[in-house]
């Protein structure tokens, strides 16, 4: 099996810590993720093995056989057993004898259970793989599908309206392929989500900053507001407040998983004073301001 040096693929060196191995495999993988480059298979196979590398480095077991056993990790405990009865057999044999690189590993299994050792050892289940997956927040306000390359294989999904930013998901057996008939691996996939409008969103709910004037504020009257689902006519009460919040039911977020519930949106009203005044609304404003203080 050809050698592949993960950490060469992530251009890191051997010193490099989990924030480090994080970081490069985010940079990578945006950068070479098959939705930025089309068509282009170069670009595929490397986005493929960024995930390969990072399902393994990011992993203290695995990386920990990794680091020990190179191209051979996978069988490190089919080895250990081996090396273990051959300790057995070869008491009187100095004790500073150490099997460390990994080809010495494959040719002594292969010495002690002959060409066809590997094919009767343990089953070893597939990696799995990790897929980061952008998305805007209006993509996830409805159930939509959607199709990913993953490992040269295109998986059609059904994204659940109203995932969370950083949520992951597994789908089962869509990892790698296992060793000797072993389990396909899993895919874990995490959503990385945009939010690409005016609104804040906190778990199901919303909130957004709406200007009124000042004499809608005053009088009251009816303002037309955008919410996800449309446009929406709100009645606004006289004498509203700067700062003044309103609840809409049933107007935030959809909840994960729950058909047709859906969490508030609050709104918070943000009155504008007036500017540009002619000099009649300068008078106006006078009087007003006259008969508030005659009336106190």
């Amino acid at each position: 099996m050809e050698f592949v040096d993960y950490y060469k693929i992530l251009e890191l060196d051997k010193t490099a810590s989990a924030d480090d191995i994080k970081k490069a495999y985010r940079k990578l993988a945006r950068k070479y993720h098959p939705d930025l480059n089309p068509n282009d298979e170069s670009a595929k196979k490397k986005f493929q093995q960024i995930n390969e590398a990072n399902e393994v480095l990011s992993d203290p077991e695995k990386k920990k056989k990794y680091d020990q056993y190179g191209k051979d990790w996978k069988q490190s405990e089919a080895y250990e057993k081996a090396g273990q009865q051959q300790n057995r057999q070869q008491s009187t044999q100095s004790n500073s004898q150490q099997f460390s690189g990994s080809d010495d590993f494959s040719d002594y299994f292969e010495s002690m259970f002959g060409s066809a050792g590997r094919s009767r050892q343990t089953q070893f289940r597939g990696q799995d793989y990790n897929y980061e997956l952008h998305l805007n927040l209006t993509d996830v306000y409805n159930n939509h599908q959607q199709t990913l390359s993953v490992n040269t294989k295109n998986i059609r999904l059904t994204i659940p309206a109203g995932v969370e930013n950083g949520q992951t998901i597994k789908i089962a057996g869509h990892g790698g392929e296992g060793s000797n008939g072993g389990p396909k691996g899993d895919l874990y996939l995490t959503f990385v989500i945009k939010n690409n409008t005016a609104f804040k969103r906190d778990g199901n709910n919303l909130s957004v900053n709406v200007d009124i004037d000042l004499y809608t504020a005053v009088l009251g009257g009816e303002i037309t507001i955008d919410t996800l689902s449309g446009k929406v006519k709100l009645k606004v009460s006289p004498e509203t407040q700067n700062n003044t919040k309103v609840k809409l039911k049933g107007k935030g977020f959809p909840v994960y998983k729950k058909e047709n519930e859906f969490g508030d949106l609050y709104i918070t009203y943000n009155v504008k004073l007036p500017v540009s005044l002619t000099d009649k609304e300068k008078e106006l404003f006078t009087e007003l301001s006259k008969l508030q203080h005659h009336g106190k």
